[in-house]
């Protein structure tokens, strides 16, 4: 699945692929067996989230360049208190940061909300999306633990996001007309410098 599984990963921030980079394009691979190399990949992951000039709450792996499906992420859960907080919020809150394997949406709600989005591959891009507000989850941790539960709130928007990302989706695709329009100019650049570096 993960090639070279004899090399030993260092624990290290890696480099955020932007638009522009195919692996951004393309849809992820389920993971079959959770491998040494798998784990040191969310480890690097999670350092990448939290070391990178923009700190992110979310990162999925085709965003290093890796097409399978494992996502991390970093959320603060407590805001709300505990008594509003959805099945998954209360279930994961405690374990992040957190690494998904295989992650899926079994069923989205019926009323939606809207949010301001932005992406670490799309750094200069933001703009309001409109998702589900609660989703059904499934997805395995890293030491197999099977999760089917409903997420809510940050939560919910940030596992759509980075499942998109596991579908070859961006979140600039949900954007209005005119917030397109407006990011179209610093997507062309990053389009354009992210070929630039695929050729060094």
């Amino acid at each position: 699945m993960l090639s070279s599984e004899k090399k030993v990963m260092p624990l290290r921030r890696l480099r955020v692929v932007c638009h522009g980079h195919p692996a951004l394009r393309r849809v992820s691979s389920p993971v079959s067996t959770v491998t040494d190399k798998l784990r040191r990949l969310a480890q690097c992951m999670i350092i990448t989230m939290r070391e990178n000039d923009i700190v992110g709450i979310g990162l999925a792996a085709p965003q290093v360049g890796v097409n399978v499906r494992l996502i991390t992420l970093d959320i603060c859960l407590d805001s709300k208190g505990g008594s509003n907080l959805s099945p998954g919020e209360l279930l994961f809150k405690s374990r992040m940061p957190l690494a998904l394997v295989n992650p899926e949406i079994l069923s989205f709600s019926e009323h939606c909300d809207s949010a301001e989005e932005g992406c670490l591959s799309l750094p200069g891009v933001s703009g309001h999306v409109r998702r589900p507000e609660r989703i059904l989850l499934r997805a395995s941790s890293l030491d197999g633990e099977q999760f089917q539960v409903e997420c809510a709130g940050l939560l919910a928007r940030c596992l759509q996001h980075e499942i998109d990302h596991l579908d070859g989706k961006l979140f600039y695709e949900h954007l209005n007309k005119a917030e397109q329009k407006a990011a179209a100019d610093t997507m062309r650049v990053l389009a354009r410098r992210e070929r630039a570096l695929m050729q060094r």
